[in-house]
């Protein structure tokens, strides 16, 4: 089966270039949040099975929301930051973190890590 991959992120030539990686990576992209309010509406659905985070979002929202209801749901995901991830909530510091820039090596690494 095809990993469906949900992205939150809000810069739209990031997020399409994160669904071109997606493709390449024979993987299927279920969907793209650009805020906290959409991306927990898409996990309270559930129609996918890993997702990458980006850790800031517009407006000042972090993703740590998210994370906690991703983390509830038991569906495994992956922070993207620019930072050393010291930026990230304590209680998901041990989640896999998908470098920026991204590059389809770093995305193939982090979400083979996730099973």
């Amino acid at each position: 089966m095809t990993m469906r991959v949900l992205l939150v992120e809000d810069e739209p030539l990031i997020a399409m270039m994160l669904e071109d990686f997606l493709e390449a990576l024979d993987k299927a992209h279920a969907g793209t949040a650009e805020s906290v309010g959409a991306a927990l509406s898409i996990v309270e659905k559930g129609e996918f099975d890993a997702a990458i985070l980006d850790v800031n979002l517009r407006g000042g929202e972090k993703s740590f929301a998210i994370a906690d209801a991703l983390a509830a749901k038991d569906i495994p995901f992956v922070f993207a930051t620019g930072g050393g991830g010291e930026e990230i909530a304590p209680e998901h510091r041990d989640r896999p973190r998908l470098a920026k820039p991204f590059t389809m090596d770093g995305v193939e690494k982090a979400l083979a890590q996730l099973g």
